[in-house]
């Protein structure tokens, strides 16, 4: 019976990679664009197609089922209207529309949809989720590989070491680490503390039972300083992709603007998460799903900031922690978030309700009777009322213990079945 099953899975995952082959390359397509807008409005503007050399992703799954992420792109073949690709993302311009400074004012932000290559016509549709969680299309546009122009030549070509091989990257989960703040002078740190932090990723579950399904690389791109921008410190140094703490205003949130550039650098090596390293011991890093992550090297939590900040970006999970007056439009009342670890009980059959023992009250009361139980504990999602995680604690809320609770350890499971299955 079990050679059955395991034929009938080879046969099936031959259909599928098949239909890779039929419809798209072993290269990426990147689509860059704009984004702009305020709290209320946003608007896509078209900056460039890239041809890359690589193709990180899956050759089966080739259409999201999750439905993770703010924001959606899915590309249909012109000739027969069928879907034939599609993922979920976020970005760091959905964040900034949801601060206070978004209702004064208008801003712009680099995004990237990447797909795999097109061999035919295709028609590419971009989404956003409104209020009410369903998504509404937002641009569409064409791309015929004989007849659009498009980018091939990489003006970025840099030299890549394996971190942790274990496979071909069309059957693994491959992370591209991008150096931050390391000169000329810090090529061997660099190193040393991606292996680092590679090792001490595979030291928590469920990474720990998985560490076969996974590649990493590193590129290597010198700054010429050390370090990452400061502002609440007075610093400010000239680095490869110009990252800055006290992003959105807050002090630990570090990220970039220079997404195209990101884009660019990762280009080297085949990936579908990248990882920015940051040479500093501040504390500090931030992530957004299928965007990229980031976490500093040198701080004695890193460990945990590594492993907190890939499972937004890997794995769509939510924060856990609440607190006043924060992304104030981050959640909106009424209707479920799409994070599959956080729940405003609107929709709960649709999240973890089936993990949850029957004798647990829901909402959970936050005694001690119910420290070691999966429930429904308020206070998540950045918000103290209103917004539920699974446990009274999870690598998600905080680092006080070293675990991710039954919830969040499914839903990173189930991404890395997505990606290596």
């Amino acid at each position: 019976m079990k050679f059955y099953i395991f034929i009938c899975f080879f046969v099936v995952s031959l259909s599928m990679s098949a239909q890779f082959d039929k419809n798209f390359e072993n290269h990426s397509l990147r689509l860059d664009y704009i984004h702009s807008g305020n709290s209320i409005e946003e608007y896509y503007a078209f900056k460039q197609f890239k041809k890359e050399k690589y193709w990180g992703g899956s050759h089966t799954q080739m259409l999201e089922t999750f439905e993770y992420g703010k924001y959606f792109v899915k590309v249909f073949d012109e000739k027969s209207g069928d879907l034939i690709y599609s993922r979920g993302y976020g970005s760091l311009f959905h964040e900034w529309s949801t601060t206070k400074e978004a209702k004064e004012f208008s801003k712009s932000f680099e995004e990237t949809a990447l797909i795999p290559f097109p061999k035919n016509k295709v028609v590419i549709k971009l989404y956003s989720r409104n209020k009410s969680m369903n998504f509404e299309e937002k641009f569409k546009i064409s791309f015929d590989p004989a007849k659009t122009p498009y980018e091939y030549k990489n003006d970025n070509i840099l030299p890549v070491f394996d971190i942790h091989k274990s496979g071909n990257p069309q059957s693994k989960v491959d992370i591209v680490i991008l150096p931050e703040g390391y000169t000329e002078m810090e090529l061997g740190k660099f190193i040393e503390d991606c292996h680092m932090l590679t090792k001490q990723f595979f030291a928590f579950a469920p990474y720990t039972q998985n560490e076969d399904k996974f590649n990493m690389k590193a590129v290597w791109i010198p700054s010429a300083e050390s370090g990452s921008d400061s502002p609440n410190d007075s610093i400010e140094v000239t680095t490869a992709l110009n990252t800055s703490f006290n992003t959105l205003y807050s002090d630990r949130y570090c990220m970039t603007q220079d997404y195209h550039k990101v884009r660019d650098y990762a280009a080297n090596a085949p990936y579908d998460q990248i990882y920015i390293l940051i040479n500093t011991d501040k504390y500090g890093g931030g992530a957004i799903y299928n965007y990229y992550s980031v976490s500093v090297s040198g701080n004695l939590k890193s460990p945990k900031v590594f492993i907190h900040e890939f499972g937004h970006a890997f794995a769509g999970l939510a924060d856990e922690y609440g607190y006043e007056d924060s992304f104030e439009n981050m959640y909106a009342k009424g209707v479920e978030p799409w994070e599959p670890n956080i729940s405003t009980l609107v929709d709960f059959e649709s999240k973890w309700k089936a993990m949850v023992d029957s004798k647990t009250p829901i909402p959970t009361p936050k005694n001690s009777d119910y420290s070691n139980k999966i429930g429904a504990f308020e206070g998540a999602g950045y918000v103290k009322k209103g917004v539920y995680r699974p446990r009274k604690d999870c690598m998600m809320r905080s680092f006080n213990g070293d675990v991710f609770c039954e919830v969040c350890s499914k839903a990173i499971v189930d991404m890395i079945k997505f990606y290596t299955e």
